[in-house]
């Protein structure tokens, strides 16, 4: 039968136009009718109508009960309402304690921040902490974003009707084929200008507590690797047309912003296009726009080797002393004119791994390349993107190594990661950024995201860890920083497989600090940084001139009013209700 809901403009009811038949409908009822429990973390799944919602799980169902038994008791020490300690810091700590009693001990979170809500504010995230996110990302006007990372991350409610990068609907650690990473994401729409510079700036900016970005881009044909059909360009004018943010467009969004804020709020990558065909075009963006560092990538048809205006670009390796070294070569020479005003210009930031399945083999991301070329170029820091996890964005397979015992140098072995961390461990020139790799296993497979934390703190050190969010792919990175800081490796992994304590210490290194050092961002371990860092104003659209908008081709602004009713909202002291709109399923 045809479901109904209410239409406000025209107070009327109307057809659910869901993609639910009715036999399915039959075993499911309304989340807002029938979910008498309303956790500050959902339970089980809820469906928005275009997919069946699987069953609450055993694990989820003692997580539910966990909860609502310590809410009982905590509400009533505290003398309120179950209901209203639900909607505090108190019941997210209750929630976290609940899901670490049945999940394992993967958050830091003490029982008196049930009780005490500056207890629960002085365990999250620091005010003071220095953040450098070194891996953002924004998309042209004329480009559609990447929906299906986002619809990734956004989970059911995104508008698809499946996990995209999980086809056979295999399930992470928790049961689940298909959750939402970031909660600030259900229910939103997943549009192109979810990627672009305005929501781009209120998300990274305005949203989150990142004192420097590091705005990146992707070289124009590794889109054809995941799944475009665009003829293998000859040159790099070709395969600009592929780029979602070209180097111009980079920096012009770099300049903006740091114009605008009054302060170094953002850096930007050039364009690592390597070979001997390509040298004029390093040292058109060196000149141009000067860059203040480099990302490539291995897998991309990014290398020309030779002056054959005919010739195609090509994938490289970082060991290819015909192709890579030449470049080297040049961002070497230029470093030792610019270290003073860019000295972050010699780090090779390169995208390994996250591909469909590829050879074992450095040009599809394997990292046998690193050793040697970090070894010849030691003035160059070689700063590996995503830790060479393999699996592209589902981890699931992942989370199949770690439970199949099959070890390397005695810890799970994952591939390409484990072996990265093993390879590279001895050169202090390299660097490992968690870009995505942390998103995509925080909230599906912690386990996994223990593991990835401890042997990269074994075999690289948290001195050679950077942060990256990959965003605004997965939303504001604001929860994937309140995750990080909240995340310990259980101590059982720990004597296990012998991997250091993720300290605070750690933490901050890995946050901010140790980018810092990579990009000559002085001072920044203490004092203020409200005052070192200001704010970009909220205003920030209406600064943006003609040629800021004609060269970024974006189509069309809106005045942004959100911030004043987010304000509004925040003076009434709304409780939030943690009501569920969509479909649970009750009967199998």
């Amino acid at each position: 039968m045809a479901q109904e809901k209410w239409n406000e403009e025209g107070r009327i009811w109307e057809p659910d136009h869901g993609l639910l038949n009715e036999e399915q409908i039959a075993q499911c009822a309304r989340a807002d009718e029938t979910e008498t429990f309303q956790s500050p973390v959902p339970t089980q799944m809820v469906s928005n109508g275009e997919y069946m919602p699987v069953p609450q799980t055993k694990s989820q169902k003692r997580m539910e009960e966990r909860i609502k038994e310590l809410a009982e008791s905590a509400s009533k020490k505290l003398g309120i309402s179950r209901r209203r300690f639900l909607a505090g810091s108190g019941g997210m700590a209750a929630s976290f304690l609940a899901m670490n009693e049945v999940f394992g001990r993967f958050f830091n979170v003490d029982p008196i921040e049930m009780f005490e809500p500056e207890a629960y504010a002085q365990s999250g995230t620091p005010r003071d902490l220095f953040i450098f996110d070194d891996q953002l990302h924004l998309v042209r006007g004329t480009m559609d974003g990447p929906v299906g990372l986002r619809g990734l991350a956004q989970g059911p409610t995104s508008g698809g009707t499946s996990n995209e990068y999980n086809p056979k609907g295999l399930p992470d650690e928790h049961g689940k084929v298909w959750a939402s990473w970031n909660p600030a994401l259900v229910g939103l729409p997943n549009t192109r200008t979810n990627y672009q510079i305005v929501q781009f700036i209120k998300d990274v900016y305005l949203d989150s507590q990142i004192n420097i970005g590091l705005l990146s881009n992707v070289t124009g044909s590794v889109l054809n690797v995941l799944g475009g059909s665009e003829p293998v360009p000859t040159n790099v004018r070709d395969a600009r047309r592929g780029e979602m943010l070209t180097a111009d467009q980079t920096v012009a969004a770099r300049n903006f912003i740091n114009e605008i804020s009054g302060s170094t709020r953002m850096l930007a990558h050039g364009l690592l296009y390597v070979g001997k065909g390509n040298l004029d075009y390093i040292q058109e963006q060196t000149e141009r726009n000067a860059p203040d560092s480099w990302k490539g990538y291995n897998i991309s048809e990014s290398a020309k080797v030779d002056n054959n205006p005919n010739s195609p670009l090509r994938q490289w390796r970082h060991d290819d002393e015909n192709v890579a070294y030449p470049t080297f070569e040049l961002i070497q020479k230029y470093y030792a004119k610019l270290k003073d005003k860019k000295p972050g210009f010699n780090n090779i930031c390169v995208h390994k791994g996250l591909v469909p399945p590829q050879p074992a083999d450095p040009e599809h991301g394997h990292p046998a390349d690193l050793p040697k070329a970090a070894k010849d170029w030691p003035n160059l820091n070689f700063i590996t993107y995503h830790a060479c996890i393999r699996p592209l964005a589902f981890l699931y397979d992942s989370w199949q190594e770690v439970k199949s015992g099959k070890l390397r140098q005695g810890v799970p072995d994952i591939s390409w990661t484990t072996e990265y961390a093993i390879l590279v461990a001895p050169y202090k020139n390299t660097y490992a950024e968690i870009g995505t790799t942390w998103a995509s296993s925080i909230v599906t497979f912690p386990t996994v995201a223990a593991h990835i934390m401890g042997q990269l703190m074994k075999f690289v050190g948290s001195d050679r860890i950077v942060f990256g969010s990959d965003s605004v792919w997965y939303g504001s990175p604001q929860w994937q920083i309140d995750a990080f800081w909240r995340f310990q490796i259980p101590e059982d992994l720990r004597k296990k497989y012998g991997y250091p304590e993720l300290t605070v210490d750690a933490k901050r290194k890995i946050l901010g600090l140790n980018s810092a050092r990579l990009y000559g961002i002085k001072g920044v371990e203490s004092g203020n940084l409200q005052q070192r860092f200001k704010p970009v104003p909220r205003d920030y659209e209406k600064r943006m001139t003609k040629e800021l908008k004609t060269l970024m081709e974006l189509p069309g602004f809106r005045a942004d009013n959100l911030f004043r009713i987010k304000e509004k909202y925040a003076e009434l002291g709304v409780e939030p209700s943690h009501t569920r709109h969509g479909w649970i399923r009750v009967k199998s």
